[in-house]
């Protein structure tokens, strides 16, 4: 079996079984042609031929490209991934990568907003204009359920019950769970969907079930959330650098700072271990020791002294 077939196989298998985003599975296939040229280069081009030797020649070729250490585990995890696909179906009999180790650095604290910067940017989202409904109505919803963008995308008009109150959400790994989201949300989403959506769908004669929708009244592509977010960053008048991700990591936060458990925030999140969900615990001892440095009358030395 050739090289492309074989990680043909392999993506499709991600994208169909195991229904990672457009993003995740473009990823993967990155790091595997990436891979496939290194050992191309090396005189040994076949995956299945890969050995213990050609994986550790990788990764000092990836330190020597200065790549960060969290890129470099990304790769191999993408590696390893690929191989034990390979293994679960019988067409390899052992992994190159079982006796690599490599360890990241300790992660980044996430980025998130600030309860005046958030209300900046529900307020820059407001508007008359068509297309401003579906804005509001798409920051209220990011913020209220922590959702990724992936699953955004992808929420269809049948799995929201306003009655409950809840989304059914088809996470990483097709995994399903339910989530919450508030009055706001769903006032505005149910405004988008009287002043905006059908008046597209009409408009551009589309029939799908998708629940956001671009100016064409196609579904709405994680690009697209990309895009309209730095967009009505732009109005704020802000300096913060937006991505789709710190909506999420905002409602994470403030979850954690108003007293929700830690399981709790995990089931909302989606996160298949603890593990994930416990970097927000460090955020919210940061914020507490600012709040303590700004406020305590004698958390500093006094400056008179």
């Amino acid at each position: 079996m050739s090289n492309q077939e074989l990680i043909d196989r392999f993506i499709n298998y991600l994208a169909i079984e195991r229904r990672y985003s457009d993003e995740t599975v473009k990823a993967y296939l990155f790091d595997l042609k990436k891979f496939e040229s290194f050992l191309e280069e090396s005189g040994t081009s076949d995956l299945m031929a890969v050995q213990l030797y050609d994986v550790r020649l990788y990764l000092s070729f990836l330190d020597e490209q200065k790549l960060s250490r969290n890129t470099i585990s990304r790769t191999l995890s993408s590696l390893r991934g690929f191989y034990h696909f390979l293994i679960r179906n019988d067409l390899l009999d052992e992994n190159p990568l079982s006796y690599i180790s490599f360890k990241k650095k300790q992660l980044r604290l996430p980025q998130y907003l600030y309860e005046e910067e958030l209300e900046k940017l529900l307020r820059a989202a407001e508007g008359t204009e068509i297309l401003d409904y579906r804005n509001r109505a798409l920051v209220e919803l990011l913020y209220a359920t922590g959702i990724r963008v992936s699953e955004c995308k992808n929420i269809k008009l049948q799995d929201i019950s306003f009655d409950l109150g809840v989304i059914l959400i088809f996470g990483k790994g097709n995994k399903e769970r339910y989530v919450p989201f508030g009055h706001y949300a769903a006032a505005a989403i149910q405004e988008y969907l009287e002043m905006t959506r059908s008046e597209l769908m009409t408009k551009h004669q589309r029939s799908h079930d998708y629940l956001f929708v671009n100016r064409l009244g196609d579904p709405l592509t994680a690009g697209g959330v990309e895009y309209i977010l730095k967009q009505i960053m732009k109005k704020t008048g802000l300096t913060v650098t937006l991505h789709p991700h710190m909506l999420r990591h905002t409602f994470a936060t403030d979850m954690l700072n108003n007293g929700a458990d830690m399981r709790t925030v995990q089931e909302l999140l989606g996160h298949a271990s603890l593990s994930s969900t416990q970097i927000y615990t460090h955020v919210t001892k940061d914020a507490l020791q600012r709040n303590y440095n700004q406020f305590h009358p004698r958390a500093k030395r006094d400056s008179k002294k």
